[in-house]
């Protein structure tokens, strides 16, 4: 009689994989492939080459006056108090953040207009207008003091702000003008016109439908804007005279003098400029890359 223990399969156990018992062996390097160290060695000379500058700051910025040390100990903030409290870099870092925050707004919100526009409709002198803006890029900044201080002296905004931040939006404008329209181009015409069919108007559309898929490019001609309108010198430094308006980079320039050069004071402040920057792009890097891309349309 067979019995019930007799019935149940009993388990057989699965042969040894054929590769397990086989040496592993060493990938071979195709013929194409340069040696890890023709890699390693350059990226360390270019790394070491750049950080060996900002390595030199720090050290100025964090060690004692007078010390002759290599190495920042111990670490002091003398110099960060002396440009913020003394030198009134709170006051410029205000104002760089406002001229800076104006800047991107007025830039995005102007150029994405103006993209659109270059991007949707045909006119006669389109292609001629895309020359003029692309020409633009080939004229100094230093060649429109001139004119742009005469009208602002006709309207009367020399000393204010609002001169620098018109000045940065104008100079900003024509390449942005054209990154965002080649972004727009990108989104499919039958996107907007399904919103049309579903009773939105042009701006509704717009609004719902292509502007949720610019944000990366948004991002990246604003990180610009306000990257530009941060470090820009020349502009402040000819349309603002009252020290309590100045930007940052032009309070970097008044820690120079023709007699000495303070330069603890002057490392100080040049990390002051820029860690906003570092921050800024840490944050945005991700829509950096996928806006200069020129993102691909999904659904």
């Amino acid at each position: 009689m067979i019995t019930e223990e007799a019935t149940r399969a009993v388990p057989v156990p699965a042969p040894p994989h054929p590769a397990a018992d086989r040496p592993r062996r060493r990938r071979s390097r195709a013929w194409d492939e340069a040696p890890r160290w023709q890699i390693y060695v350059p990226l360390s000379l270019y790394l070491l080459f750049t950080l060996v500058p900002f390595y030199w700051i720090l050290l100025f910025a964090l060690r004692r006056p007078g010390s002759t040390s290599l190495v920042p100990w111990p670490v002091t903030f003398e110099h960060f108090e002396k440009v913020w409290n003394e030198r009134e870099f709170g006051v410029y870092f205000q104002n760089s953040v406002l001229t800076g925050v104006a800047t991107l707004l007025l830039t995005t919100l102007v150029a994405l207009a103006g993209g659109y526009a270059l991007a949707r409709f045909e006119f006669r002198i389109k292609r001629g207008f895309m020359i003029a803006l692309l020409c633009t890029q080939f004229v100094p900044g230093a060649l429109l003091l001139v004119p742009l201080f005469q009208i602002f002296a006709e309207l009367r905004m020399i000393n204010s702000l609002a001169s620098v931040i018109i000045a940065e939006t104008v100079f900003q404008l024509p390449l942005s003008m054209i990154l965002i329209s080649g972004f727009i181009r990108n989104v499919p015409y039958s996107l907007e016109e399904a919103a049309w069919v579903d009773g939105c108007n042009r701006f509704t559309g717009f609004r719902i439908v292509v502007l949720p898929l610019l944000r990366p490019g948004l991002i990246a001609v604003g990180s610009f804007a306000f990257v530009h309108a941060w470090n820009h010198f020349l502009f402040a430094l000819m349309f603002l005279s009252d020290q309590s308006k100045q930007t940052i980079p032009v309070g970097l320039n008044t820690l120079m003098s023709a007699d000495s050069v303070d330069l603890g004071a002057l490392a100080a402040g040049g990390i002051i400029a820029a860690v906003p920057v570092v921050i800024v792009f840490a944050f945005i890097q991700k829509w950096l890359i996928t806006g200069f891309s020129a993102g691909a349309v999904k659904g």
